[in-house]
């Protein structure tokens, strides 16, 4: 199956919150908040990679909270 890692930037105190609506969100398969550059870690997965493109377009990128985003695409 298709997937990515997205790496998050996330306005301060919002971490908590958009790990919260991240975990309940269809085809996100596992979310971590860690330190360093990024604030949080997304794996989104899909039947197909237009799937997780639009997930990662529509969904996470619009989420309230989120400042920027850094998608790394599987290869197969």
């Amino acid at each position: 199956m298709p997937k990515a890692f997205v790496l998050m930037n996330a306005e301060l105190g919002s971490e908590d919150s958009l790990v919260g609506e991240l975990k309940k969100m269809d085809g996100v398969k596992e979310v971590y908040q860690v330190y360093g550059v990024y604030d949080i870690v997304a794996m989104v997965e899909a039947e197909t990679m237009e799937k997780v493109k639009e997930a990662v377009t529509w969904k996470l990128r619009k989420l309230n909270g989120v400042k920027s985003t850094l998608t790394m695409i599987v290869m197969e």
